[in-house]
């Protein structure tokens, strides 16, 4: 009976240690949960097109271009982004797409730290799945949605620099 207590007792004191501990980031472009080398070859051209906040697009799917941004206060989002920055010195933006060709899964990576957000029809696109990598050259972050063959807006937040390079891919 002691030892429970004991035990019990050792948890209970781990446990705000344990919730605070920084989240390890996976490091090296195999870490993703799925293959973005295509993106990779996409993210780490030097030729890419150049998007101004706002902009329609008219670029057919897939394609990697790289979005200019404002700081956050002046970015001017359509919708709010789900998630606030966690720096107000960081750069947000947006850009409007057609519609695809079909209905499907897109993914949508970014070569450096951001929030995704999608827009289609007024409403926000929640990410069907995820996923991020520290040390792989051309992209940081990947994001999968669920889209209807509708015009769609992607919103950009939380990113350090003013640019960041994009890349949208069908399934």
């Amino acid at each position: 009976m002691r030892s429970i207590i004991l035990v019990l007792a050792a948890c209970t004191l781990a446990a705000p240690a344990l919730a605070q501990a920084p989240r390890q980031e996976p490091v090296g472009c195999d870490k993703f949960k799925w293959p973005i080398e295509r993106e990779r070859l996409t993210l780490t051209r030097t030729d890419l097109p150049f998007i101004d906040p706002g902009q329609q697009v008219a670029l057919p799917l897939p394609f990697g271009a790289i979005v200019a941004l404002k700081p956050f206060a002046e970015a001017k989002l359509p919708t709010p982004p789900e998630r606030t920055p966690k720096s107000p010195d960081s750069f947000a933006g947006f850009f409007q797409m057609p519609a695809p060709k079909a209905a499907g899964t897109y993914t949508i990576t970014l070569s450096a730290e951001g929030w995704i957000d999608v827009v289609q029809d007024g409403h926000a696109v929640k990410s069907t799945a995820f996923s991020g990598a520290l040390g792989c050259e051309g992209a940081r972050k990947s994001v999968k949605f669920e889209l209807a063959a509708a015009p769609f807006t992607v919103e950009l937040t939380g990113v350090a620099a003013s640019t960041v390079k994009l890349a949208i891919a069908a399934e």
